[in-house]
């Protein structure tokens, strides 16, 4: 079972990551992992525009090599992109080179579709990076983590219980996880929508990192 809201032990164990932003504004920090996924992604970028609203994309190498048009529009929508490693990796459980050069590839294949429109950001897949592997990877990227995981991914969880309790958990600052997945997909759908509408009656702006 996971939390919604990031433990404060969690942060202190790692407190050279970026868990959140500044608490003092009303502005929010959505960020989308695993794609781009065509649908998915576009779906999501549509309702963004609806909200006038930007995000940060933590996209997978292969993905994006897959399926470079959707990648593009991302960029072409003013968001920014992140790297998510190029297979969607778990730091704790692979060699530290092969981690290294997942994260490589997939900012090889970022840096031939996006230029010089992107900046050094990496999210650990599943949250899950060595102490040891960020030391080295902070030397070149900031690691963005969150304190809000929408739980999106759950087929266990409600798409009513996942906004509910995503927007319970969400704080000025916040850096809230959704993904652009096949596998979230349903609840996505019915949870993004809502998730913006309800924070931009409130008088919320969403800014990418």
């Amino acid at each position: 079972m996971y939390l919604h809201r990031t433990p404060f032990w969690l942060k202190l164990l790692y407190p050279s990551l970026t868990w959140n932003k500044s608490r003092k504004e009303k502005t929010l920090y959505l960020t989308f992992d695993d794609g781009p996924i065509p649908e998915i992604t576009d779906f999501v970028l549509e309702e963004l525009d609806k909200f006038n609203a930007k995000a940060t994309f933590f996209c997978v190498g292969e993905n994006i090599q897959n399926h470079p048009e959707v990648f593009r529009r991302i960029l072409y929508n003013g968001h920014s992109v992140g790297n998510h490693t190029f297979n969607h990796l778990n730091g704790w459980k692979v060699e530290d080179g092969d981690y290294f050069e997942n994260v490589r590839l997939c900012h090889q294949v970022i840096q031939k579709t996006a230029a010089e429109q992107t900046r050094p950001l990496l999210r650990p897949p599943y949250g899950k990076i060595k102490r040891r592997q960020a030391k080295i990877l902070q030397d070149d990227y900031e690691i963005v983590m969150w304190d809000v995981l929408a739980g999106d991914f759950d087929k266990n969880l409600l798409p009513e219980k996942c906004l509910f309790n995503t927007i319970r958990a969400t704080r000025n600052g916040s850096i809230i996880i959704f993904h652009d997945s096949l596998k979230a997909a349903k609840t996505l759908k019915f949870a993004l929508p809502r998730y913006l509408k309800h924070f931009s009656d409130q008088g919320y702006q969403f800014r990418q990192l």
